[in-house]
């Protein structure tokens, strides 16, 4: 809340100097009967200034436990239990300083019980004002964590909403690359001479990864089986361009097809396999993509006879990753925090094998779609 600490601590002490100065004339004030003051002017401003100073350690302890223990539907019963306690600690030490500071400056213990036998309302009022005012601070510090929970997931949402437009930039610009785009038609261009059927199904696709493109904008989550709809319209593309030199098998369970799953997320994977497993090569390429449900989690992998990813300089045996996969890796942290697997590995008989190992019940992911879908 405060970039300086010092001004964090001078504002806490100014606070709690200005309740004890009004406390005093509280106290003061509610002393005054037949036209005298009961309680004197300064043992009233000693007495709740001593008892409001011993807030400036318990405000940021009580906060710093509002950070650690938020308090929430499921679990207010017993959190409200673990706060209860400290209130009334807190509420104590408000009433009871004050007598200790008296007792150091009046020694005389007799004199001070006879002046709290005359004013037995004072003790009382004094914690019970404490206890109010400890509901007060526990409220703000609640509120305090609530919003920065908020500001958080905002900001995760935020974070979300650039990750899948950058994704969704990216496969349209792919999509109008001028490369991508001239090879594509003209494929489709020489297939018109030699076979007609061929050349319209394959504009059909073109035509058909636009669309789905567009229509799943926006969306963080969708049905697995669009996802594969899309990607085999990807497919299709590419295959025009490569002929035999590419071979693509999907194996996707049955159970598996309406699990949601990240929008874009194997597009990009593919491509990579494509571009620098396949491409650089003269030989046959093959990619294989499967998913399955297991154990309540969705399994879903990659895998190309390419080269494989380069090994890391440092003979741990990793594999180095390129923007891409660093991006979708970042995507998916902020889609799933640490519930999710993304590994990769150069396959035993080559290429690379990618594995994603993403939750099917993530009730935060879900809601992002009623968040980012367009209205």
């Amino acid at each position: 809340m405060f970039k300086h600490r010092w001004f964090y601590w001078l504002w806490l002490i100014v606070l709690c100097l200005l309740l004890g100065v009004i406390d005093a004339l509280r106290s003061h004030g509610s002393a005054y009967y037949n036209g005298v003051y009961h309680l004197e002017w300064w043992t009233a401003l000693r007495w709740n200034l001593s008892g409001w100073i011993v807030w400036v350690p318990l405000i940021p302890l009580i906060l710093r436990l509002c950070d650690r223990l938020p308090i929430g539907r499921e679990n207010w019963p017993s959190r409200m239990l673990m706060f209860a306690p400290l209130g009334l600690f807190a509420s104590s030490i408000h009433t009871l300083f004050p007598t200790l500071v008296e007792l150091i400056l009046e020694p005389s213990f007799s004199k001070l019980t006879r002046w709290l036998s005359l004013n037995p309302y004072i003790l009382l009022t004094d914690f019970l004002f404490g206890l109010a005012f400890y509901g007060f601070v526990l409220a703000f510090g609640q509120a305090r964590n609530y919003y920065q929970r908020y500001r958080e997931e905002e900001l995760r949402r935020s974070h979300l909403e650039t990750q899948l437009a950058r994704a969704e930039l990216r496969a349209l610009k792919m999509q109008l690359h001028p490369h991508f785009l001239f090879n594509t038609l003209h494929s489709i261009s020489a297939l018109q001479l030699e076979d007609v059927a061929v050349a319209q199904k394959m504009m059909a696709r073109l035509g058909d990864f636009l669309r789905l493109t567009l229509e799943n904008a926006g969306l963080q989550l969708v049905p697995l089986r669009r996802e594969i709809e899309f990607l085999k319209c990807y497919l299709d593309i590419e295959q025009v361009r490569f002929g035999k030199r590419l071979t693509a098998v999907i194996e996707v369970e049955t159970e598996a097809l309406d699990a949601p799953a990240p929008n874009l997320i194997l597009q990009p994977l593919v491509e990579n396999a494509i571009r620098h497993g396949i491409a650089p090569r003269p030989a046959p390429g093959l990619i294989r993509i499967s998913a399955k449900h297991e154990l309540g989690r969705l399994k879903i992998g990659v895998s190309d006879n390419g080269c494989g990813l380069a090994q890391n300089g440092n003979g741990a045996g990793g594999v180095k990753e390129g923007l891409g996969l660093q991006n979708t890796r970042a995507r998916l942290r902020q889609l799933y925090g640490s519930d999710f697997g993304f590994d990769l590995a150069n396959g035993a008989e080559g290429g690379l094998v990618v594995t994603l190992d993403l939750p099917l019940n993530s009730h935060s992911a879900e809601s992002l779609n009623e968040d980012t879908a367009p209205q």
